[in-house]
């Protein structure tokens, strides 16, 4: 009889600890954004966020969700990438909406400097359907976000629907999504090599890059997810590693005064 009611035990602790793992892997991805989301709502000031993260992030979850219509994963990684994918979008929504409120703000200043009518100021548009390369990405309106996004999707969904059936073009797939979001640390670590300094960057925020990382491979190799993910996984905690080490390697050995003036963006951009 206690021998029941241990497995009992046992079984329910392993149902709790199973569903809270879930629950951190669906939704932990998305925690860091909530305050830089707050932040931007409350300074109206979205330029210490670079939105090519969110195109990052797109693209690498649009890309895993069909990544399981050839090779199956566990479902908490397909919500995952679905509540990244929304995150995404409503972080584009604010900073597209604060950016042309910006803009417009700044063209009202320059207007009234030189007597001019409110009614002549006018913030020229920025098209996603124009497909003019040197606005890709900084388009006027959310809707253009959304038209880039779902073409995107289609496009891919149309060239997985047709190579389904290659085992190479699904594993290659599967690496892509996983390796475009192992990234994601790169261009900080390069941005603190060139300017010898991690000033202006949150210690806190790759703290928590890095303990998500971590947990994040450990509940790939855990739940056998597929290779893919946790080589990337181990790749994304080395790079996060690697920021750590430029944390202390520049505060001990400064390199040169730093400039309080511009400090260029995380592509995490916490």
């Amino acid at each position: 009889m206690d021998e029941v009611i241990m497995d009992q035990i046992m079984y329910a602790a392993h149902q709790a600890v199973s569903w809270i793992a879930s629950l951190a892997i669906i939704f932990g991805g998305v925690v860091p954004y909530i305050p830089q989301y707050r932040d931007i709502r409350r300074t109206q000031n979205a330029e210490g966020f670079s939105t090519y993260v969110c195109l990052v992030l797109l693209v690498a979850n649009i890309l895993r969700i069909l990544f399981r219509f050839g090779h199956f994963f566990e479902t908490p990684l397909l919500w995952q990438s679905v509540i990244m994918i929304i995150t995404m979008l409503i972080m584009l929504n604010l900073c597209t909406s604060v950016r042309m409120a910006t803009e417009l703000n700044t063209k009202r200043r320059s207007f009234t400097a030189t007597d001019s009518k409110d009614e002549e100021i006018k913030v020229p548009k920025r098209l996603f359907l124009d497909f003019d390369w040197n606005y890709f990405w900084s388009w006027s309106g959310f809707v253009d976000y959304l038209q880039c996004v779902l073409a995107f999707t289609v496009m891919a969904a149309y060239v997985t629907y047709l190579l389904l059936d290659s085992v190479l073009f699904v594993e290659s797939l599967g690496f892509l999504a996983v390796f475009t979001e192992a990234m994601l640390g790169t261009p900080q670590l390069y941005c603190n090599y060139q300017n010898k300094s991690t000033e202006g960057m949150s210690i806190k925020m790759v703290l928590m890059w890095t303990s998500g990382d971590t947990f994040k491979t450990d509940y790939f190799l855990l739940t056998q997810a597929p290779v893919q993910f946790w080589i990337c996984g181990l790749l994304q905690v080395c790079v996060d590693l690697a920021i750590l080490f430029q944390v202390y390697y520049f505060s001990r050995y400064p390199q040169k005064p730093v400039s309080h003036t511009t400090h260029t963006t995380s592509a995490k951009a916490l």
